[in-house]
């Protein structure tokens, strides 16, 4: 199963400062915190897609954060691919597959 990347909590950043940077970044970015069942099914799901797809992703653990808490507490795991807020609670696979290959479901 693949591994997330370990990160602090820490708000993300607002545009890439280099091409190096944009390539390094993590793809798919999960907003977690300790003690989330939800979160734990989240993080399972997205690890394994991934797997499959190849691509990067990292959870970030909002406790701690006044910035992320005031932002996610409420609907965590939040999910974040390319940047963009994709989805919360629940990982719906097929929606996020779409997304990883530049597609929209709604």
């Amino acid at each position: 199963m693949s591994e997330p990347v370990s990160e602090p909590a820490s708000e993300p950043e607002s545009e890439p400062e280099s091409a190096e940077f944009a390539a390094a970044a993590p793809r798919i970015v999960v907003y977690s915190r300790a003690g989330c069942h939800l979160c734990e099914v989240a993080e399972a799901e997205v690890a394994a897609i991934a797997a499959q797809t190849a691509v990067t992703w990292v959870r970030r653990d909002i406790d701690g954060d006044a910035h992320l808490e005031a932002e996610y507490a409420e609907r965590i795991p939040v999910i974040v691919v390319d940047g963009q807020e994709h989805g919360y609670f629940r990982v719906d696979r097929e929606r996020l597959l779409a997304a990883l290959d530049g597609r929209r479901i709604y």
